[in-house]
Parts: structure tokens; sequence; C-alpha cells
């Protein structure tokens, strides 16, 4: 039995810091907004950092209008707009403390209140800033840097800290190319503003690899591209146990229609080819996947469905 959904204290602890339990109702966090589990000896929680909405045209934007309104019928979702989920994942493995991503952080012009909840998120599973030792960036989309931009941020982190990023991402957001992507309005703008802030915050503590690194034992990033060039996913393995953290690889529609593109997609065919051969790797190890935009906690496996996928949520643990 995988012991990401063994029913243990320990392993809905996390043992970063004990996760606490809430003595009443909390009205401000009446869903929640933290997960744990693990992964062999390695300890991981999913923590998210809300929700933002988009256009559902995002979802596809090369697919027919009507194949993609057939879709969001049959997955009982709105016709015009969805909350697009976004989670971060803390990992603990041997004397390292690695935040996967940062999230959205604040960027007022864009009116997303629902989104940028990570940091007060972290703080209220008992993971202090100054805890973490290393910092993963699957890409640097402004939903995945923010977080790290927030004022009063960086001066909690270690002095130490190092942040890992591929160089091909680094060298797309000196001067990066949206000839291909189909955003809002205003996101292309607010996304090269947040990459350019983060590089100079940040750039003494900028560790790129390029194609593979392994952070800690049993965490090794990778670059897959297609998203963004240098977007990247992580792997954890412990014992027979693994977890592959997808980032933006993967969302929602992906498993139905893994040839739609997404908008936020700088290569949007590439980005394809990416997701495809992903997904026929989790479902042919059969590990664990958590995903970036996939619904809250998006922990699950991946199974072939004829000539396309699906996503089995596990059972939560609690």
């Amino acid at each position: 039995m995988n012991r990401a959904i063994r029913n243990t204290q320990q392993e809905t602890t996390m043992n970063l810091h004990d996760t606490p339990h809430l003595a009443g109702p909390q009205p401000e966090e009446l869903v929640p907004s933290r997960y744990a589990l693990k992964v062999g000896d390695i300890d991981v929680l999913v923590v998210s950092d809300g929700v933002l909405p988009l256009p559902t045209q995002m979802l596809g934007h090369n697919a027919a209008p009507s194949v993609r309104a057939a879709w969001l019928k049959d997955m009982f979702l709105p016709q015009d707009a969805f909350d697009w989920a976004l989670n971060a994942v803390v990992v603990r493995s041997g004397d390292r403390t690695i935040l996967i991503d940062a999230g959205l952080g604040s960027d007022p012009d864009l009116h997303l209140p629902r989104a940028g909840q990570l940091i007060r998120r972290l703080e209220a599973a008992g993971i202090d800033l100054s805890s973490v030792t290393d910092v993963v960036l699957t890409h640097m989309h402004m939903d995945h840097v923010g977080g790290l931009l927030v004022d009063g941020v960086k001066e909690r982190l270690r002095p130490d800290l190092q942040l890992h990023v591929a160089a091909a991402e680094v060298a797309f957001w000196e001067a990066p190319d949206f000839s291909r992507t189909a955003m809002p309005e205003g996101f292309p703008d607010a996304l090269r503003a947040a990459a350019r802030q983060f590089t100079r915050m940040y750039h003494n503590q900028l560790r790129q690899f390029d194609e593979e690194h392994e952070i800690a034992p049993g965490v090794v990033v990778r670059r897959t591209g297609g998203h963004t060039p240098g977007h990247s996913i992580v792997r954890l393995t412990s014992g027979a146990d693994a977890l592959t953290f997808a980032g933006d690889a993967v969302f929602t529609v992906g498993f139905d229609h893994p040839d739609w593109f997404n908008g936020f997609e700088h290569d949007p065919e590439e980005a394809s080819r990416v997701r495809g051969r992903l997904l026929r790797d989790l479902a042919k190890t059969g590990e664990l996947l958590v995903a970036t935009h996939m619904p809250f906690p998006s922990v699950g496996h991946v199974a072939r469905d004829g000539d396309t996928f699906r996503f089995v949520p596990v059972f939560w643990d609690y």
C-alpha cells in the first residue's frame, strides 16, 4: 500500500514543525489550505496559494469553441470563467527544507484578491521562512515567483538560501517572447515586470542548472521546456515511493485533451508534447502527481483512458 495514503498521525503532521490542530472554527479559513503526505522518508506539504479567475478559453485556445463548451458542460464548469487553483509544495529531505514555487504574491493592478496567500499559509502551518534552505522554481511566471517579491519576505529568508532555476529560463526572461501565448490583457506586462524584479532581487542567490539537478536526497529537478523554455518538474523518490510535481506541464483539461493549448504556453506545440510524454510516464509508473493548477490538493495518479488519460485523486488522509 502506498505510504502516501496510510492513515498515521506521523504522516499528517509533516515534521517540519508540528502542524497545529486548530481548537475551533477559523472563519477566515473555512476551507483546508494545506495537505501533508509522505513519499518514503520525504515529508511533503501541499499548500494552496489561493485561486485566480481566468477566461475558459485559456484552457484550450486552439480548440473549437463548441468542443470546449461541451467539455466544460461535462465537467459542470461555467462557460465564461473558472477558478484556477494555485498550489505550491514544501519538501523536507534530510537537512533540507525546500519550497517548490512561491505563489502569486500581490499585484493590485490585476485585481486577484483570492490569490497570493502562500506566505501567510506557510506561517499558519508553522513553517518559518528562515527554515527554508532552498527554493526550486518550475519557471518564472508571476504566479510562481511572486511570493518572493512581497514586501519583507526577502529579509525573512536566510542569507544562504539557494534558488534553483533552469538556466534556459533565466535567459528567456531577458527578452521574453509572448507572440504565441493567448493571455488576458495585462498579464504579459505583469509577467515581464515580475520576472525582472525577481532577477534583480535574487540574482546573487540563483543556482542555475542546464537539464537536471539534485537538490537533496531523492529530490531532483529536471527541465522539460514547452510551457516556457526553462520550465521544469520536480521528482521525489524514496524507497518504493515517488511523486512528481509537474508545475504547469499539466492542467485539468490536459488529461482529456493533451493537445489543447493553454494560453500561458510560450511554445504550445512543445508543451503539448511534454504533457503527453509526462502523462504516459506517470500512467506507466503509477506514481503520485501534484501540479500547480490542479484542484487542491491535486494529489493523485494518472491512468490511461483509451487514447487519452484520466486523473484519479487519492482518498484524503485525515
